[in-house]
């Protein structure tokens, strides 16, 4: 309070006489418009109108002066304020303005979205409204260009033109001006920590390369979700949604979300916020049981079954005179909860000492449990991220400074469980030796075949049972196999679960920090002949896993970057025709400096400048991510090294030597192995496997590994926007990106001991072959770049138009392709993971009868092709059908609706390993929407 009075105190100094204007915007109809903006014409003041369109403008400018009222499928109208407490009844009339509103992503600067230099797409007020999603993030997938890549019903990342995994590192995501990333991770935890619906203004997509102005990660587009101002917007709004999910492998489950926001302006000076969300479901259960070995599914008659979504049976062995042979594993399911929650707050203090200037103090924080994909499949639970943010802000500047922190919790890694599990139960060489002793006596004793001998040993490796016949056999001192559901399994998952020593657990943890800082200045009032603007970031990452992720064992490894920019946009022939052009520099410690240009030329044809004609060139680059340069992790058969140069000698591990190394290679019983074996003395995968079948060392080629730098793209693109006889939106794009040094790993073996290398005759060479021979090898995933040239190409085509009243229509079409020549790179696999056609479409009318309102969306795409280090395969054709309809009960400032997505539909998979999308149902009740 006394804090309070003190903001008050100072702010007296500066205050003026008030004056409030008040009054109501409605339509042709006389229906009210809420969410209406009402703003002072050369002021940075202004409200929204409340559901029952009304307002109430508070400002100490003096009359006369003008105030404009405009919304989303009106026209905008301006008014001459000649008294104090003036009160103004405002009719607007319906207009297609979806192409007329204000974006600022673009270019940094506000403009409209029709003369935007590069392909935008922008959800209003309006539109987030009306989703057929449970959540507006969800309905962005409505989107143009939008494809999801779902891990979980509360995980969903965005993929614009291509080339992204569950982990897109590739996309940007930003809230009120904040980098949403995991610090450790460097990619977007969908929106765990992003905003509320009933808090959220606006949201801007830019699905091509954004380097230019925004840095490094924004490679393959960036999205900007926008809050909703507590000066502007007042009041307490509060939602409930209850529903329903149904899958084939979860059943039907309860889904419950609650919001609520408080904002408050106490003078012109001074407003406060809160946010807090809480939402709980059932996941959407993986139980792909797809063999990743081949063969059939199940170890009834595969006795080498590698289930895809069941872990536990990647530990696999060759057995003389029996085959390779995998242990049995668990499900997914039984491994984690299925259970999913999300927990978002946010607390924002705002001053302004002046109208044009604001200062913003945010704190927000996000935590629950969720799955995640990447090599392996992640129960995230217990995971916490935080941010806070001070930024100040005015007519032509901006200056930011925000802190990332993270905290993995209780997540674990649901692969290593199940190995884990099934070793506290027997190790793995016991459980091996059960089995070759089984098969091999069941079928000298009681003449079995090889099936049968192979299902009576895994039923003595996992049970410790025997048929009579074989009774004799030593019973092993390992425990039989813990079944789900026992007293044992429990104790076992929970003992391994929170283990972070990999050899014995599959916890991780993670304190990661991320530290940033951004400004931007614009020089319009200061320079006429044209807009000139400058910036520039500053970024700091902290990796602190205490050694289970990255080489930190002992102690936070940091490292920094730094860019500047400047953007030059120009008006000629009449205002018809825009230039911009921009230039950045960006620096990683670890890496040589990029320059990133971008030139656009946007185009006004026609009387009225309606036909706006683009094109672009701009180059985009992406730096190696923290777990890029800095992981070290041993994942038993193999482990990933990060490249960065001191990473390679941070990694160390010590290996036994096999008893032929020993008495013939004369080597010592243990051998040190660091990142430079990886990076600097390794063969190819492929040539080891080649030499194990023939003995010939000419078969032998040395993994000529590059340490990893940033990957580049050089990005065309060309469109043109326009409304046509007031009703019809037209927008049409074609791009083309050339991409070098993508990005890639590989997977390499380095002797024990011995040099690798292609001279025979070489004694240290001759040392690795014997390695190589005696099994004394290690696998190592290494980060590096392709030698490949990539390209992709595509085009996309959206319309929307008013055919009978109210009702409008929209459809988009999308077409995406990718080409290279395997033959520069055999090993690179690409990992597109995109449809190359997408149909997506929209009926909706927001006032069919007085405040009724419905919307209906439907996708579809062709089959895909989805690789990634989790498992590849074909993602099918599929239709999804979403819709809901919306009741507004105008005295309670409420709107109460009703919404189903998949409606009619199968499951269906977006991500090979993820579970499959069921259906959703969902009731919601809004109070002062």
């Amino acid at each position: 309070m006394r804090v309070y009075l003190l903001i008050m105190l100072f702010f007296s100094g500066i205050s003026f006489a008030q004056n409030t204007i008040t009054g109501s915007v409605t339509d042709g109809n006389k229906q009210s418009i809420p969410g209406a903006n009402v703003t002072i014409v050369g002021n940075s003041g202004g409200v929204s109108t409340d559901f029952d369109g009304t307002f109430k403008l508070t400002t100490s400018s003096k009359p006369p002066f003008t105030i404009k009222v405009s919304a989303v499928g009106f026209e905008t109208k301006t008014f001459t304020i000649t008294s104090s407490n003036q009160k103004v009844d405002v009719v607007l009339k319906d207009e297609e303005t979806k192409l007329d509103e204000i974006v600022v992503s673009a270019s940094r600067t506000p403009e409209r979205v029709i003369e935007s230099p590069v392909t935008i797409e922008r959800m209003g007020i309006q539109e987030i409204r009306n989703t057929t999603a449970p959540t507006f993030y969800d309905g962005l997938e409505n989107l143009k260009e939008v494809n999801f890549n779902t891990s979980s019903i509360s995980f969903k990342s965005i993929n614009t033109r291509g080339f992204a995994s569950v982990a897109n590192t590739r996309f940007m995501q930003l809230v009120d001006g904040m980098d949403n990333s995991s610090p450790a991770l460097n990619f977007v935890l969908g929106n765990l920590i992003g905003i509320s619906d009933i808090d959220v203004a606006n949201v801007e997509l830019l699905p091509g390369a954004s380097s230019a102005l925004y840095g490094a990660n924004a490679f393959n587009g960036i999205m900007f979700m926008n809050s909703k101002s507590p000066f502007t917007n007042e009041g307490i709004s509060v939602y409930y949604k209850y529903g329903q999910t149904s899958q084939k492998a979860a059943g039907t489950n309860d889904y419950n979300d609650f919001g609520i926001r408080a904002a408050k302006a106490f003078t012109k000076h001074f407003a406060l916020k809160a946010n807090f969300t809480y939402m709980e479901a059932t996941e959407w259960i993986a139980a792909d049981t797809r063999s990743m070995t081949g063969g059939s599914v199940g170890h009834a008659n595969n006795q080498n079954y590698d289930g895809l979504n069941i872990y536990g049976d990647e530990v696999t062995t060759f057995i003389p005179n029996v085959g390779q042979v995998s242990r049995t594993g668990y499900r997914e399911q039984d491994l984690t909860d299925n259970k999913v929650k999300n927990v978002k707050a946010d607390f924002s203090a705002h001053i302004k000492p002046t109208d044009d200037t604001e200062i913003i103090m945010q704190y927000k924080i996000g935590l629950g449990s969720t799955i995640y994909q990447g090599a392996n499949r992640y129960a995230l639970k217990d995971f916490m991220m935080q941010q806070g943010k001070i930024e100040v802000k005015g007519k032509n500047f901006f200056a930011r400074v925000y802190a990332t922190d993270e905290d993995a919790g209780n997540s674990y890694d649901m692969r290593f469980a199940a190995w884990n599990v099934n070793r506290a139960a027997k190790s793995d060489q016991e459980w091996f030796t059960n089995y070759a002793t089984a098969y091999q006596l069941s079928g000298a004793v009681m003449g079995t075949n090889a099936n049968e001998s192979a299902n009576i040993a895994r039923n003595f490796a996992d049970y410790n049972v025997l048929p009579a016949q074989i009774s004799f056999i030593p019973k092993p001192t390992g425990q039989a196999r813990f079944e789900p559901g026992s007293v044992q399994f429990s104790n076992a998952l929970a003992t391994v679960i929170s283990n972070p020593d990999l050899t014995q657990g599959a916890k991780f943890i993670d304190h990661s920090k991320l530290y940033h800082s951004d400004v931007n200045y614009n020089f319009r009032d200061m320079i006429k002949w044209a807009e000139i603007q400058v910036g520039g970031s500053w970024r700091e990452y902290v990796m602190d896993s205490e050694g289970t992720i990255f080489t930190d064992y002992d102690g936070p490894i940091s490292y920094r970057e730094y860019g500047a920019y400047g953007q030059l946009t120009k008006k000629f022939l009449d205002d018809r025709l825009k230039f911009t052009g921009s230039l950045r520099y960006d620096k990683s410690q670890n890496f040589d400096g990029n320059l990133s240009p971008r030139v656009s030329f946007v185009y006004s044809a026609g009387a009225s400048k309606r036909h706006n004609f683009r094109l672009s060139y701009q180059t985009g680059f992406r730096n190696p991510t923290t777990q890029d340069q800095y992981i070290g992790l041993d994942l038993g058969p193999f482990a990933l090294i990060g490249s960065a140069p001191e990473n390679l000698d941070r990694f160390q591990e010590t290996v036994n030597v096999s008893a032929a190394g020993q008495a013939i290679a004369g080597q010592p019983a243990t051998i040190g192995m660091s990142g430079q074996n990886a990076y600097r003395n390794a063969y190819t995968v492929a040539s080891v496997q080649a030499f194990a079948a023939s003995a010939n060392p000419a078969d032998l080629k040395v993994a000529n590994i590059g340490l990893v730098k940033p990957e580049q793209v050089q990005a065309f693109e060309a469109g043109y926007r326009s409304v046509i006889q007031n009703d019809l939106s037209v927008d049409l794009n074609v791009y083309y990106n050339i991409y070098n040094d993508f990005m890639n790993t590989a997977r390499v073996i380095s002797p024990y001991y011995g040099t690798a290398g292609t001279d025979s005759s070489n004694p240290a060479v001759q040392q690795s072959y014997q390695a190589l021979a005696f099994g004394d090898r290690r696998v190592y995933q290494v980060y590096t770049n392709t030698t490949a040239q990539v390209s992709s190409l595509g085009f996309g085509v959206g319309l929307s138009k008013k055919v009978y009243k109210d009702f409008e229509v929209g459809v988009n079409y999308n077409y995406a392709q990718f080409d290279f020549n395997q033959a520069d790179d055999p090993s690179f696999i690409a990992g597109f993971n995109t449809p190359k056609h997408r149909i997506k479409a929209s009926l909706g009318n927001a006032k069919v009868i007085k405040n009724l309102g419905f919307n209906v969306n439907v996708r579809w795409n062709t089959e895909y092709l989805w690789q990634s280090s989790f498992g590849d395969g074909m993602v099918p054709e599929n239709t999804v059908l979403d819709a809901q309809i919306n009741y507004a009960f105008t005295k309670l400032k409420s709107v109460l609706k009703v919404g189903a997505t998949n409606l009619f539909g199968s499951d269906y998979i977006q991500v090979i390993g993820a579970g499959a999308i069921g259906q959703q149902w969902f009731v919601s009740w809004t109070i002062n929407p």
